[in-house]
């Protein structure tokens, strides 16, 4: 550089033009806008979108059927009604209480009021508002009172001191309407005269489409039609138990339930099959 000659500076335009400018002499790449996220995909436990029943589809088929039954033998063998008892006497007694109260709470009653009255006739002697302060915590008391007070009665005089065992008879005593009557004869006698249908049998006979009724009486003449005579009994106690365990009425552990597969309930949490709008429990 020759004496005295000062460098030129670059311009203000000139420096701005150049921090524009890369190394290589071209322009910076404007930055890409942040990739949108992907939808995360649906989790195969998702349960399956509602649909209405397939053409064809018949929920009662024989084969459904006989799967399910196959399916509660394997769950629940040997499955006996909850309702702790010694006798005919005690079981129709501790049937009485169960209505509208848990099997467990009867089951902490009965032992107390068998101690202070073993036979049906000293329930027979008793007025009912003598009985009515053992039996409180089952709720209704007063009615419970007077079925086991007339029931007492009735077997007493009528009965010869035992409880009978055919429909006919039992449907005349205080208290044994038809769901006792059926716990007492499949229970006890181990006589296969009807379905029990309590309230896990109602719910679970619906979302299972084994019924559309919602009436008992309908409900359980629906479950002698496609259930074989000789498993009314175990079928009524498995679906008890099989409601309690999973298929519980607020939130149904479908994912663990045998019967996921075969089951189109819409009320189900979890499913791999298609949902059912009219399977409703």
């Amino acid at each position: 550089m020759a004496r005295g000659i000062t460098p030129r500076q670059p311009s203000k335009s000139g420096r701005h033009t150049a921090a524009k400018m890369s190394r290589g002499g071209s322009r910076m790449p404007k930055a890409s806008p942040p990739a949108k996220p992907k939808p995360k995909a649906v989790p195969e436990s998702a349960p399956a979108k509602s649909a209405r029943a397939p053409k064809g589809y018949n929920p009662i088929a024989p084969g459904r059927v006989r799967e399910i039954l196959q399916r509660l033998d394997a769950t629940y063998p040997g499955v006996q009604c909850a309702l702790h008892h010694k006798s005919a006497w005690e079981l129709l007694v501790a049937t009485i209480l169960s209505a509208q109260c848990t099997d467990a709470r009867v089951n902490m009653v009965t032992p107390v009021i068998f101690a202070k009255y073993p036979t049906p006739a000293d329930f027979a002697a008793l007025q009912p508002e003598e009985l009515e302060p053992d039996i409180r915590s089952t709720g209704f008391f007063r009615n419970k009172s007077k079925s086991i007070v007339g029931a007492a009665k009735r077997i007493v005089n009528d009965f010869g001191g035992k409880v009978p065992d055919t429909m006919e008879d039992l449907l005349t005593i205080p208290g044994a309407a038809r769901k006792t009557a059926n716990v007492v004869l499949g229970s006890w006698f181990h006589k296969n005269i009807g379905v029990v249908v309590d309230t896990h049998v109602h719910r679970i006979s619906r979302r299972l489409e084994l019924t559309t009724n919602d009436d008992p009486i309908k409900i359980e003449q629906d479950l002698m039609k496609v259930v074989p005579q000789e498993k009314w009994t175990d079928f009524s106690h498995q679906i008890i138990h099989h409601g309690r365990a999973l298929c519980v009425a607020r939130l149904p552990r479908c994912a663990e339930c045998p019967l996921e597969n075969v089951c189109h309930a819409a009320d189900k949490t979890w499913s791999t099959v298609d949902i059912h709008k009219n399977a409703q429990p």
